[in-house]
């Protein structure tokens, strides 16, 4: 009997699938992509209808031959790759090359790597989805297009080398903008009057914030306290009056639990939680989907599949939730009837939500079979999944009305936890969490026409805020919500966007450089109606329709005309001249031209303008004399003293990428080279200690006796007896704090 072949993308599936359907068939993978478009060439015609020209992919031509060597042996034909679009165009071109040796194909679907799911669906398969196909399809046609005929017009109006896409390009646009919202930002001042109040009977006071003056409510923006000269106005009058009770609300306030993980929000909390850039996250995800040996004998994957916009829950998953959430929480936690969440109304519903793929599969009992970084992202999936379906936390909210006078109305509000609710297994996390003006607890005696004591009234200087800079997290959740993009391209955008030098990461921060303002600048002057928000989120509409039977051909037509025609309008000369090659205002020092200023993928430069004749080119913030006492000083190698033991040369000291160090003058014929001299001694054998760099690029401190004396260091090295413990030597730290000296052994600061 004749077994059936089972193929999918990952080889670590399909050792997992491999394992739970047994000697009856055979898995293999296709290592992602077996076909695409061609690396050196558009790849379309666009001419006739758009058809693309696919190519095998690189390094695939002998996974090609071994799945068609397996399919000619075996009977049926399961294709089995990832259950979205793209995995659904990896199985289309997988059939494309299995057909010719075999016919009798099919394709199944699962949504986790469990041996009940896997079982499942090869019981239950279906064929391709065309539609599916075309949706992807024409999404890879579409952004090859805009990065093939884009990408040139930037070489010529900036530089070679760089790239623009339909989707990275209007994500940069997002960042730009909100960088140069910061940059023009003008803060208002205002000021604030807060009163610190005791009841007649507590000894402790409390704080209350005044919000109106005569009836207006107080803002920053028409209705404030504009100066210290007001500030100090309205206090004096405000201390004429008794502070006296005018109103108190108690009432409960219900925290309805947050839904699931999708794609998006697991890769914002991420970011927010684990300090994990998106593409991380990503990666581990993908890891946990496709299953780990964790006591149980057979390797299983640990959660759903993670690249999905639905918010379904299999009633399976549900029972089981609430089975967990009985016995360790109890009943209190419990809501009568199972929480459903209403996806977006372009998810794919054949999806769940990511979810563990079993409620027996508790993090803390198989924590010593991830890495921490696993571990970290399982404990979040699961506890996110489990407080989805448990009942509101309550709060008891009390806010109270104070008056001094009818002129002035100060408020507090107080707030206690009555009962946690799902916040017992996931809680609230805000990275920038704002609590002004709010009492964890009010006074209980606090009544209705109580008259207060006055401690201190406290006036105080604000200025207003810019937004906030782009985080990877809050980028994720704009992009989300104006719906550019899938979420499963959210990790590929960002890296692409800061690989490419457009943008940087400062701490948590993602900053515009200059050259992403500059392409920014110029592809909104001349392609606006493609790079922006609206039509980028109704293309991807657009896109979402093809799924459901709408003519790919036709939405790529309705693109491409308006495309094209802005295109052609541009002008890379007059951009290059008014937006990249502004004047210095020098001459060139050697063919007197004028310098400019000039653009590359590292950044400004200035240049001659009489490129390529003339290849004057300097640093920016360097003056020429400055550049030529540079070029003077690296032609006048310092002598180090000492003849080449391997060519008899003068050695020179020289400066490589891994800082200074000896080498032969007679470089490049001879290429001896030797680390600096170094005054410490070695702590261990009294030769001396020199500065070295791992493997890895980092520096560190090694006795030059290696490998006959170990002694090694991360720090430097200081000759010098530590004063509390009698240690031989100390170690420089450099922290962000700040340099100093410590001793390694009893970890005392020395002065």
């Amino acid at each position: 009997m004749k077994k059936s072949l089972v193929i999918v993308e990952s080889p670590s599936k399909a050792k997992t699938i491999n394992k739970y359907l047994g000697n009856d068939y055979v898995v293999t993978s296709s290592v992602g992509h077996i076909r695409d478009l061609p690396q050196k060439e558009l790849g379309v015609d666009i001419e006739n209808g758009f058809k693309p020209k696919y190519v095998t992919s690189v390094g695939k031509t002998k996974v090609i031959s071994q799945i068609k060597e397996l399919a000619e042996k075996c009977d049926k034909i399961f294709i089995a790759t990832d259950n979205d679009r793209e995995g659904e165009a990896i199985g289309w071109h997988v059939a494309h090359v299995v057909e010719k040796v075999n016919g009798n194909i099919f394709r199944v679907l699962f949504n986790e790597i469990t041996k009940n799911a896997i079982n499942s669906a090869i019981l239950k398969p279906t064929k391709i989805d065309e539609n599916r196909v075309n949706a992807q399809q024409a999404r890879r046609i579409l952004d090859r297009i805009v990065g093939y005929q884009v990408s040139p017009f930037l070489w010529k109006t900036i530089s070679k080398g760089l790239s623009a896409g339909r989707v990275q390009s209007v994500a940069l646009r997002i960042i730009v903008e909100r960088d140069l919202e910061i940059e023009k930002f003008k803060p208002v001042e205002y000021w604030s009057i807060t009163a610190k109040l005791l009841t007649q009977t507590d000894k402790f006071p409390f704080e209350a914030k005044l919000v109106k003056i005569n009836s207006q409510t107080l803002d920053t923006d028409k209705n404030r306290i504009e100066d210290g000269k007001g500030a100090e106005f309205h206090k004096n009058e405000i201390l004429k009056h008794d502070f006296i009770v005018s109103g108190i609300e108690k009432k409960a306030v219900k925290r309805n639990p947050n839904p699931p993980f999708i794609t998006s929000t697991l890769q914002q909390e991420g970011a927010k939680r684990l300090r994990f850039s998106s593409k991380q996250t990503m990666a581990i995800a993908q890891q946990l989907y496709e299953g780990f040996e964790v006591g149980t004998g057979t390797p299983t994957g640990l959660i759903t599949y993670m690249r999905t916009d639905s918010l379904r829950i299999s009633q399976e998953a549900i029972s089981a939730v609430r089975d967990t959430i009985l016995a360790k929480y109890g009943k209190d936690f419990l809501p009568e009837k199972p929480n459903y969440y209403k996806s977006s109304s372009s998810a794919q519903e054949a999806h769940e939500a990511i979810r563990p793929t079993s409620m027996d599969l508790a993090p803390e009992k198989i924590k010593s079979y991830l890495t921490k970084e696993q571990f970290r992202l399982y404990e979040m999936v699961w506890n996110r999944f489990v407080a989805s379906q448990m009942a509101s936390a309550i709060e008891d909210r009390t806010t109270v009305n104070i008056n001094a006078s009818e002129n002035y109305l100060f408020r507090t509000v107080g707030s206690v936890l009555r009962f946690k609710g799902f916040l017992a297994a996931f809680e609230d996390f805000e990275e920038d969490e704002q609590t002004e003006n709010q009492n964890p607890k009010l006074p209980p005696s606090l009544k209705e026409g109580n008259l207060l004591n006055l401690k201190e009234l406290v006036t105080s200087q604000h200025f207003t805020k810019p937004p906030a800079f782009f985080s990877e997290s809050s980028l994720i959740k704009e992009l989300d919500a104006l719906g550019i993009g899938r979420p499963s391209t959210y990790a590929s955008i960002i890296s692409t966007i800061l690989e490419r030098g457009y943008i940087e990461k400062q701490e948590k921060k993602l900053v515009s450089t200059e050259l992403g303002k500059l392409v920014t600048s110029i592809l909104v002057e001349t392609l606006n109606d493609v790079f922006n928000v609206k039509f980028t989120a109704e293309m991807e509409t657009e896109l979402d329709k093809i799924e459901n039977g709408s003519n790919w051909v036709k939405i790529l037509e309705n693109f491409y005309k308006p495309f094209s025609a802005s295109l052609e309008k541009a002008n890379p000369k007059e951009l290059k001249k008014e937006k990249v090659h502004e004047a210095v205002g020098e001459k060139c020092p050697d063919c007197g031209s004028e310098l400019l200023y000039k653009m590359s993928r590292n950044g400004k430069f200035i240049a001659c303008s009489n490129f390529p004749k003339c290849r004057y080119a300097r640093p920016l913030g360097t003056s020429a004399k400055e550049f030529e006492d540079k070029k003077t000083e690296k032609k006048e190698a310092e002598l180090v003293g000492k003849i080449c033991e391997k060519c008899g040369k003068d050695l020179v000291f020289r400066s490589g990428k891994n800082g200074r160090f000896i080498g032969c003058s007679n470089y490049p014929k001879c290429n001896f080279t030797a680390q600096l001299p170094s005054e410490t001694d070695c702590p261990k054998c009294g030769r001396k200690v020199v500065s070295k760099r791992s493997k890895r690029g980092k520096n560190f401190y090694g006795c030059e006796n290696y490998p006959e004396c170990d002694f090694v260091s991360w720090d430097k090295v200081i000759n010098e007896t530590c004063k509390n413990c009698g240690n031989s030597y100390l170690t420089e730290k450099v922290t962000k704090d700040g340099t100093f000296v410590e001793c390694p052994q009893c970890k005392t600061k020395n002065t």
